[in-house]
């Protein structure tokens, strides 16, 4: 058995996510199949676009890894400006501020990765 979806026909979101600038469009991966305890999400943020800074804190901490597929950005985490680009991957754990913004004149499309910390695990 497998699941497989497509861009085309994907349903997509387009929606200000964290109180940033302008809209960002998002379309979930496996979200009703996967049992993984994470969320997978692909967006796309237009020339000028960012998602608000913000903290996954208590009572939901998230880890997030962001993760580049084409274009430029600026990631700002815990104040810090972190340029990313295609195939930089960031990762941010709970409790840390952070956001994004599309500072290239193309789309920037990242995969987002997310779920609550587990604790250790073997690799």
């Amino acid at each position: 058995m497998h699941w497989k979806q497509s861009e085309k026909n994907d349903a997509q979101v387009i929606q200000r996510i964290h109180h940033g600038h302008g809209s960002i469009k998002r379309r979930s991966l496996f979200k009703q199949s996967s049992r993984l305890p994470i969320q997978i999400e692909i967006w796309e943020l237009d020339e000028g676009v960012s998602e608000g800074d913000h903290i996954h804190g208590a009572p939901r901490a998230l880890e997030e890894v962001y993760y580049v597929l084409g274009g430029a950005g600026e990631m700002t985490i815990d104040g810090n400006k972190v340029s990313v680009n295609r195939n930089d991957s960031i990762m941010v754990p709970s409790g840390t501020e952070h956001g994004i913004k599309n500072t290239g004149n193309s789309p920037l499309k990242i995969m987002v990765i997310w779920g609550t910390e587990v604790g250790e695990y073997e690799t």
